[in-house]
């Protein structure tokens, strides 16, 4: 089978300090087969210049656009493969990176979109660390809580892109959040635990510049696609937003060292709130362990889902644990599984919300194991689905 097509879509305006930088990092790839577009807004910087050296193995539009998003489609309905992704122009791409998305896809035929770790990069494209969040796929977090994807590692199916309505246009800071919670819930995604792109962070960079008109749009995003009001990802984008705010502000109002350490504080109580609602509104638990309650989602390809578990003899508690799981609300199994492994498979509805709650946990202080005071329920072992 021959290598497919893929195609890699810069959306640009006035960015002529960087897309050298970008345009260099696509043209590099050791992948035999890639088109690649560039979409300007009609820069007036130097932008033109530094790409017309690269116009024989590039696609350059310069015209008048509504903006990064529309670019971005524009580009897209343009594009010839079957594989796409898109790099901004102060953004790059590492060594290698198509060949190792290109082969993800071929182990994963059954999502949308795979994704991949990557570093955070400063203004003159210096390795600051190692993007924090990338995490394998957990359909529920990236809905509920946060976007913890590196977009500069995501290579889509055009034909999943086309399938659920491309880029929602309205949006300006969570575009790439919104198309990967669409594909999630249709078709899934898969995690490839290999570095393949780079974010530049700078001051006037568009997700460091957005304060408050970001947050109402990302709390917007978040309450259209959980249809809750205040999902846990509401707390998180606002206190990360308003924790940087606010702390300015007390160290204006109050002078001195009191403003600074009122604003010390707030800022810290804040973090604290934000570290809580992205590792434990889900329920789960960093060792596999699970709380009383614990929220899941499947995408809506799959019919069932198996829930692998187990309950060791130690948790004596435990042994007469009684578990509900809800799909969607309702309420669709109720088991006592004793101790050991078990399985429960239950049928699942569109994409589906997971929610197990359990009606007894242990403490394994209590029980002589050191000094561990979670409230303990059961163990996960996987959320298997089938089609």
């Amino acid at each position: 089978m021959s290598d497919p097509l893929v195609t890699i879509v810069t959306p640009s305006f006035n960015q002529g300090h960087f897309i050298q930088a970008t345009i260099e990092s696509v043209l590099a790839q050791d992948y035999p087969r890639i088109e690649y577009i560039i979409m300007d807004g009609g820069s007036t910087d130097s932008t033109a210049d530094v790409v017309r050296p690269y116009l024989d193995r590039l696609t350059y539009i310069s015209e008048k656009d509504r903006g990064q998003t529309h670019a971005i489609n524009k580009g897209l309905r343009m594009a010839k493969g079957e594989v796409a992704a898109y790099l901004n122009s102060d953004d790059t791409l590492l060594p290698g990176a198509v060949t190792r998305a290109v082969a993800a896809l071929g182990r994963h035929p059954e999502v949308g979109a795979i994704y991949g770790d990557g570093f955070q990069i400063d203004f003159d494209g210096n390795i600051k660390q190692r993007f924090p969040f990338t995490e394998p796929f957990n359909l529920w977090k990236l809905t509920f809580v946060l976007d913890y994807i590196l977009q500069q590692s995501v290579f889509f199916r055009r034909a999943c892109l086309e399938e659920v309505g491309w880029f929602n246009e309205n949006l300006h800071f969570g575009m790439d959040w919104d198309i990967l919670v669409r594909l999630g819930k249709r078709y899934g995604l898969a995690y490839v635990p290999e570095t393949l792109g780079c974010l530049r962070e700078y001051e006037a960079a568009k997700s460091f510049a957005g304060g408050g008109r970001r947050f109402s749009e990302l709390s917007s995003l978040l309450r259209a696609q959980t249809g809750e009001r205040y999902p846990p990802g509401w707390w998180f984008y606002g206190l990360d937003t308003y924790d940087k705010i606010g702390g300015d502000r007390i160290r204006r109002w109050i002078p001195g060292a009191a403003g600074r350490y009122l604003a010390m504080r707030y800022v810290h109580v804040c973090r604290a709130i934000i570290d809580h609602e992205q590792h434990h509104a889900q329920g789960i638990f960093p060792d596999g362990w699970a709380s009383e309650t614990i929220h899941w989602m499947m995408p809506a390809c799959y019919a069932t889902v198996t829930i692998r578990g187990a309950l060791p003899e130690w948790a004596k508690p435990l042994e007469r644990q009684r578990m509900r799981i809800y799909v969607n609300g309702v309420l669709t199994a109720e088991r006592q599984p004793g101790f050991g492994e078990f399985a429960i498979t239950v049928p699942l509805r569109q994409a589906a919300v997971l929610r197990v709650e359990c009606e007894t946990a242990v403490i394994p202080a209590e029980e002589g194991l050191g000094a561990d005071q979670r409230r303990l329920a059961w163990q996960i072992l996987g959320f298997d689905g089938s089609r």
